[in-house]
């Protein structure tokens, strides 16, 4: 501490480079009524912390001084995840300082400036502010000033409550007296607001009006004067949730209104009881979840293309009717101002009998196109119907009767069509890339429709099959760019499918990409397959970020490019971008099973093992025979320690592909070498390896087996052999849980910085 004729000295600048005590100054990061905060290095612990002092002006006011000494008070006797962490307390030249955790990100307050969150992302940010609400409370710590400003979310998209400056904490004088009132107005309960006297249940009025703010985006109490805002905190009810956001839950209502309502004693008697209720609407509902309804509301119109009956007697021709509804959605997403539901949710109602309306719910649109195809010789009759989802009633139907030299006239008149009957506003621009043409020739443009129905297959023969057409399609028209995208799409995936090794499949998908975009460079799929391909082969992580922002300039809509972008930024720390891709990706196309699944690994690279769990359990739920979710839900059994749970899930696996022996029985050796059966999974193993045969049988997944065991340097060496090989997986080396004590190996630290991850 300071003498005091020290702190006379209260005007000595503090700026980059300062040393205080032994924490050298790097720059000034915040500033508020009550702190100036710098962010420091620590020279003693090599570590960013950030330094908060007194403003100098308020070293005469025994009130701030008091309330200083509070914050730092509260806060140190807390020791919690979501509390921002006090190391300790200081003078220098008079001021006083003390010394915190280092949050790198931002509040809460931008983040919803940035926009409402959807109804999951809220709730998932709800759950970990009240957990630490309810470790203060049980301290004896009421925080007083529950506010967006005071929540930062953390890189990791996290929660952090900071500011203790009001709190009343056990055995200290309280800062404010009976009859003066402080807080944040707005955010104040109405007993604060009256000068009585204040509890636990307090804080969860101001958490109420965060949530309601979270959910709706606006403040529920407002007033153009302080008085009016005062007013309204004590006597009027906010507008109900369902006001701004229609969809929302009756659960959530009654919980969100409990929590403001006007006598304490008719809110949650405790947050414990608060958190319980938002963890069971968080796993199961009372709400939908984004793979099956569209979190937040459009004002643009939509509209879901089903895949077209075909009524023709020959079954081949069924790809025919998927390509006629697969292209009139590409032309339909080219269009600025219209949603178009992707592909893959809109053809998960192949064959089935569900109600328009349903349909029209289950992918968040206002508008279906249905339609069939009878194909006879060179002859098609094409039916189709444009249906209002609201009303059930048919906008718009009609029928083509057609030589088969007129498909593309056929798609081009019922594209403008449908845009027409929607009213939206198509300039001509527009309407010269909804027509565009990427081949004349008739037979290149059936064989890429049969490219692209078995590449939707997403099976091992079926993206061979779907080659072998594209490459047709190719000879057939060297310059079809969409036929060589479609080849980038099949070599990018059979990697990651471990069907061919990187080494042969990544080059190939490579050279197709650069031959589409060299004939056409708008083509967004392509854009998307040379971004994987730099991320998980070249490691140049800095092209794949700008093949993905280009992919999505050229389409918004293109579900996969936001879902594989999700997965780039998750490899590079960044979760919460990461994380609002993934969840773009689900809004877009919420039946995907890829997509979902991704979205579940997403999660677990962000250490947010609990919700992979029920993401993936989701994805399973729609479809039980994906095999790819149940392998990353054994992942996460395993790490959760739940090894019984994970087991079971790679044998349904092994259900399900009987002929995948070799990564079946890897997966189970994973399992039992993290739940110490060591025997079975060196048996497992071996059985792998053996089983592969030629196959391409990941050495970085392999290396897990080692790790599992506790044998560090077998581990470090398949990780090694992962990066020689090129294996895809390698690129979550740094973010993957399995190996964050592996950090500060020399080994680790020399791979991480050859795939370009060290920054």
């Amino acid at each position: 501490m300071q003498s005091d004729d020290d702190k006379t000295q209260t005007h000595v600048p503090i700026t980059s480079g300062t040393m205080i005590l032994h924490y050298r100054i790097i720059e000034k990061i915040g500033a508020g009524g009550m702190g100036e905060v710098f962010l420091a290095e620590d020279t003693e612990l090599n570590r960013r912390i950030a330094l908060k002092f007194l403003p100098a002006r308020f070293l005469s006011d025994p009130d701030c001084l008091a309330r200083f000494r509070r914050e730092a008070q509260a806060a140190a006797r807390l020791n919690h995840p979501h509390i921002v962490t006090i190391h300790g307390v200081s003078e220098y030249h008079g001021r006083p300082f003390f010394v915190m955790e280092y949050v790198k990100g931002e509040s809460l307050e931008k983040v919803i400036a940035a926009g409402r969150l959807s109804l999951d992302v809220a709730l998932d940010i709800a759950a970990p502010i009240v957990e630490a609400l309810v470790a203060a409370h049980e301290s004896g710590i009421t925080h007083r000033d529950i506010k967006p400003s005071n929540i930062l979310i953390d890189g990791d998209g996290r929660p952090k409550i900071l500011d203790f400056g009001l709190a009343t904490v056990p055995g200290c004088e309280p800062v404010t007296k009976t009859g003066s009132t402080l807080g944040t107005l707005g955010y104040m309960a109405p007993e604060q607001v009256r000068s009585e006297p204040t509890d636990a249940r307090s804080d969860l009025f101001s958490f109420g009006v965060v949530l309601y703010e979270m959910i709706t985006g606006r403040r529920p109490f407002r007033g153009e004067i302080e008085a009016a805002l005062l007013y309204a905190i004590c006597y009027e009810e906010p507008e109900p949730l369902t006001h701004y956001v229609p969809e929302t839950p009756e659960e959530v209502q009654r919980l969100v209104f409990r929590l403001l309502a006007k006598d304490p004693a008719q809110r949650y008697s405790s947050a414990a009881d608060l958190l319980a209720d938002i963890r069971r609407l968080g796993r199961h509902g009372g709400h939908q979840r984004p793979l099956t309804k569209p979190a937040t509301t459009d004002p643009h119109p939509s509209i879901a293309v089903l895949p077209f009956a075909n009524l023709s007697g020959d079954k081949e021709q069924e790809y025919f009717c998927d390509g006629i509804s697969e292209e009139i959605i590409n032309a339909l997403t080219l269009v600025d101002g219209l949603r178009v539901a992707a592909r893959t949710s809109a053809f998960s109602f192949r064959g089935k009998d569900d109600d328009i309306r349903d349909i029209g719910r289950k992918l968040g649109v206002e508008a279906i196109l249905e339609g069939s195809v009878r194909k006879s010789g060179q002859r098609v009759r094409i039916t189709t119907q444009l249906i209002n989802v609201a009303s059930g009633y048919h906008l718009w139907s009609e029928r083509f009767d057609r030589d088969m030299e007129d498909i593309f006239a056929i798609q081009d008149e019922i594209s403008l069509t449908i845009v027409d009957r929607l009213k939206v506003d198509l300039l001509q621009p527009e309407k010269a890339r909804l027509v565009k043409r990427f081949t004349e020739d008739q037979e290149a443009y059936n064989l890429y429709l049969k490219g692209r129905y078995f590449w939707n297959k997403r099976y091992e023969g079926g993206l061979y099959r779907g080659l072998e057409y594209f490459q047709q399609a190719i000879e057939k028209d060297p310059s079809y760019a969409l036929a060589y995208a479609g080849m980038a799409d099949c070599y990018t995936i059979l990697a990651p499918y471990s069907i061919m090794a990187p080494h042969k499949a990544f080059p190939q998908a490579k050279a197709a990409a650069l031959r589409a975009l060299e004939l056409d460079d708008t083509v967004a799929e392509a854009h998307t397959s040379l971004a994987f391909i730099s991320m998980l082969y070249d490691y140049d992580w800095v092209k794949a970020e700008k093949e993905f922002k280009r992919a999505i300039e050229l389409n918004p809509s293109y579900a996969t490019g936001h879902s594989w972008f999700s997965l780039h930024l998750i490899c590079r720390g960044k979760t919460a971008e990461a994380m609002a891709e993934a969840e773009l990706a689900q809004k877009l196309d919420p039946l995907s099973l890829a997509i979902g699944t991704y979205a579940g690994l997403v999660l677990w690279g962000a250490k947010r093992n609990d919700l992979a769990i029920e993401q993936l359990k989701r994805v399973i739920e729609m479809d039980p025979s994906f095999i790819l979710a149940h392998r990353f839900l054994a992942l996460c059994y395993t790490f959760d320690g739940r090894y019984d749970e994970a087991i079971a899930e790679v044998e349904k696996a092994a259900e399900i592909s009987r002929e995948d022996k070799a990564m079946t029985r890897l997966w189970l050796a994973i399992a039992y070498a993290y739940g110490g059966r060591r025997h079975e999974a060196q048996q497992a193993l071996d059985d792998a390896l053996e089983a592969a045969q030629g196959r391409y049988l990941s050495p970085y997944y392999t290396s897990y087996v080692f790790a599992g065991l506790g044998e560090r340097d077998t581990a470090l060496e398949w990780l090694e052999k992962a990066y020689t090989e090129r294996d895809n997986w390698l690129c979550e080396v740094k973010m993957d849980p399995h190996f964050l004590d592996y950090h500060e190996e020399p080994r680790f630290k020399s791979l991480v910085k050859k795939i370009g991850l060290d920054s």
